[in-house]
């Protein structure tokens, strides 16, 4: 029974590690452009996609696919950020319709290019970290777990310790005044735009060899996302992360013990309680950044 839970409590250590990726990403574009994402599971998709065509396809070596994976995801979300968010940075609500319409047109590229079937990608290795007999940790979920901590961590120290971070930040919180300082707010747009993207496309790419890649795979991660920010606190980056454990945590769980579906009823659930308790989320708060 020990290493039953030993073993879930891995699992969901991995599932966290690339759920934070994906809200994390989603939180910091929600935060600075002030638009609700919804083409960012399908970033998370073309992340995954970028493995199949170069590690797969044309055998580049893995770690250099996956950073070509984060420059052409982090690519993509310049050019949303140019054709679809910028003309309509005073519509929401229009921002909004124009990121389910380039959800569906990355979709079907995806089905035009690779078909709708799921592809398995050959693993990156088969080592695994043996703890016991019964507990094993994958080396290649090992990866997705160093990344998130490194590219967390990271993003922590940019928003925190350098000039371009403190203003993303305050364009976050306060655009007006922002721009009264000189800050650009195009350029920070365009700043959290790629960063935002590029950390979908970076836990895309490295769960790709784990699971099946198929053209729809970004729906089941955007719904995770949403409630993960949702019951962190919208805006919240500190919140992402926790509600990112606390999610996976409980989903694992459930989902070992009992079975997937009653795990996302729990995780829905979950969710509903958070917000009768406390509307705002756990680190809701009026900053955003």
């Amino acid at each position: 029974m020990l290493d039953l839970l030993a073993q879930t409590g891995l699992n969901a250590v991995y599932a966290a590690s690339y759920i934070s990726l994906v809200a994390v990403g989603l939180v910091l574009i929600f935060g600075v452009m002030g638009v609700i994402n919804f083409a960012h599971g399908e970033l998370f998709m073309a992340g995954a996609y970028a493995i199949v065509a170069l590690y797969a396809g044309l055998n580049v070596p893995f770690f250099l696919a996956v950073a070509a994976g984060l420059l052409f995801v982090g690519c993509l979300g310049l050019l949303m950020e140019r054709a679809l968010f910028r003309p309509l940075k005073d519509n929401p609500l229009g921002g909004l319709v124009a990121s389910i319409g380039f959800l569906m047109i990355l979709q079907a590229l995806a089905v035009t290019g690779f078909g709708v079937r799921m592809v398995h990608i050959p693993p990156v290795t088969q080592e695994v970290i043996a703890f016991s007999d019964k507990v094993r940790l994958p080396v290649a979920r090992l990866y997705v777990i160093i990344a998130a901590i490194v590219l967390l961590s990271a993003l922590w120290y940019f928003l925190k310790r350098t000039r371009f971070g403190w203003a993303l930040r305050a364009s976050a919180q306060d655009p007006e005044a922002a721009a009264l300082q000189g800050i650009s707010i195009t350029q920070t747009a365009r700043i959290a735009m790629f960063i935002g993207a590029g950390l979908a496309g970076i836990a895309g790419a490295l769960t790709a060899p784990l699971v099946s890649v198929n053209p729809h795979m970004g729906h089941s991660v955007i719904v995770t996302a949403f409630i993960v920010i949702i019951v962190g606190g919208v805006g919240s980056l500190e919140g992402a992360i926790v509600a990112s454990v606390a999610y996976a945590l409980v989903h694992t769980f459930v989902t070992t013990f009992w079975d997937g579906v009653l795990a996302d009823i729990v995780g829905l659930s979950l969710m509903l309680v958070v917000l009768i308790v406390k509307p705002t989320g756990l680190f809701g708060s009026a900053d955003r950044a």
